[in-house]
């Protein structure tokens, strides 16, 4: 079973969005959607 962080990256992928274009969107840093998509954060 996929986990949140690989859905996260395959969706953000297929919209041909960087980790940068979706912090933006969501008003987080790159740092955390990098966190998300490592699993490192789940918050």
């Amino acid at each position: 079973m996929e986990g949140f962080g690989t859905r996260l990256r395959q969706a953000r992928t297929a919209l041909h969005m960087t980790q940068d274009d979706l912090a933006a969107r969501l008003h987080v840093t790159r740092q955390t959607v990098s966190g998300w998509e490592t699993g490192v954060s789940q918050s």
